[in-house]
C-alpha cells in the first residue's frame, strides 16, 4: 500500500486525469478554472515524477502515451470511487449509474423490479439501455452490463451470474389445441416453431432423448431476443425455446404452456460483468449486492 508521501501530488493528478479524458490541455484547463499554461507545467512534474512521457505534443493536439493510456483509466476510477465514496458518507451512493442490459432480461425482470432498487437508493439515477451488442469499457458511458455469457470474461472485467439460462419449448394453450395437444416431443415438430435455427432446438431435442433428424434446416427469422420470441409464443404464432424461469407469470395465468418437464442447458447463463478495477466504486457495489439479492429472493436462483 502507498504512503501518501510516496503519492503524486493531487493537482498534477486532476490535471493529468482531465486532460487524458478531454484529449486537450486547453480543455482541461477549462474545466479546472486554470490556465493551459499551468495544466502543461502540472502534466510535465507528473512526467518527472514518473520517469516517462505521458503525452505526446504536437500542434494543436495533445496524444497519451503507452504509458498514459495505461495510467489514465486507473485514475479516472480513482476519483470517480474517490467522489462517490464521499457521497456515499453523506446518505449513499450518487449520480448516475448506467446499465446495459439484454431486452430478454430487462422485459423480463429488471424492468419489474427496477423500482425497488431507487427507493433504497434514491440519489443514484439509474439509465436502462437494452442492447444484444458487446460494449466496451472503455470508449462508452456504460457502468455494468447483463449479458448471456459462460463466465469466461476478457482480461480486466469480472462477472456474478445471475440466472442460468435454461430452456424449454413453450406455446399458446390455442396452438396446442390446433393439434389435439402436446404430448410428445415430435408434436412440437407439427405446428411452426420461433426460430428454428436456434441451436436451443436441437440441444433441448437431444436431452430428451429424441431425435434431431426431423428438426427444420430452413432458415427463418431471427428475432434477436428471447422478450421478442416470447411475445410471439404468447400470440399464437409458433412455439418458442425460452428461460421458464422468466415467465412464471404466464405459465401460471395460462398464456403460455411448457408442455414437458425436461429443460435444456448449456451452461450459458445471465451474468452482471463489469470491470475489476470498478469493482469497489460504491454505485457499482451497491447495485451488485441488491440485484444478486433481489434475483435470490424473487427467482429463487443466483450463481
Amino acid at each position: 500500500m502507498y504512503r501518501i508521501n510516496q503519492l503524486p501530488p493531487l493537482t498534477a493528478i486532476r490535471a493529468f486525469e482531465a486532460s487524458a479524458r478531454l484529449g486537450s490541455f486547453t480543455k482541461a484547463a477549462e474545466e479546472l478554472g486554470t490556465t493551459q499554461a499551468a495544466v502543461s507545467y502540472q502534466i510535465k512534474l507528473l512526467e518527472e515524477r514518473a520517469g516517462t512521457p505521458l503525452f505526446l505534443r504536437r500542434p494543436k493536439q495533445t496524444e497519451l502515451t503507452d504509458a498514459g493510456r495505461a495510467l489514465a483509466p486507473k485514475v479516472s476510477a480513482a476519483f470517480e470511487m474517490l467522489g462517490e465514496a464521499w457521497g456515499e458518507t453523506r446518505g449513499g451512493a450518487r449520480g448516475v449509474l448506467v446499465v446495459s442490459t439484454l431486452p430478454t432480461f430487462a422485459a423480463s425482470w429488471l424492468a419489474h423490479h427496477l423500482g425497488a432498487f431507487q427507493m433504497v437508493q434514491p440519489d443514484l439515477a439509474v439509465r436502462l439501455e437494452t442492447t444484444t451488442r458487446q460494449t466496451d469499457f472503455k470508449s462508452e458511458e456504460v457502468d455494468v452490463v447483463i449479458r448471456r455469457d459462460y463466465g469466461r470474461f476478457p482480461k480486466g472485467l469480472v462477472g456474478n451470474l445471475l440466472v442460468p439460462s435454461d430452456f424449454a419449448p413453450m406455446l399458446s394453450p390455442k396452438l396446442a389445441a390446433t393439434i389435439g395437444g402436446v404430448r410428445e416431443p415430435a408434436d412440437l415438430l407439427k405446428l411452426p416453431q420461433v426460430d428454428p435455427g436456434d441451436s436451443w432446438w436441437r440441444a433441448w431435442f437431444e436431452g430428451a432423448g429424441w431425435p434431431t433428424e426431423a428438426l427444420p434446416t430452413h432458415q427463418a427469422p431471427n428475432m434477436g431476443s428471447q422478450a421478442y420470441e416470447a411475445i410471439a409464443a404468447i400470440a399464437g404464432r409458433g412455439v418458442a425455446m425460452l428461460t421458464p424461469i422468466f415467465y412464471k407469470q404466464e405459465l401460471e395465468n395460462g398464456t403460455l404452456i411448457q408442455p414437458f418437464d425436461h429443460v435444456g442447458s448449456d451452461g450459458s447463463g445471465f451474468w452482471l460483468v463489469y470491470p475489476e478495477e470498478r469493482r469497489n466504486v460504491p454505485k457499482i457495489r451497491v447495485f451488485r449486492e441488491w440485484i444478486l439479492a433481489e434475483v435470490k429472493r424473487t427467482l429463487g436462483t443466483v450463481g
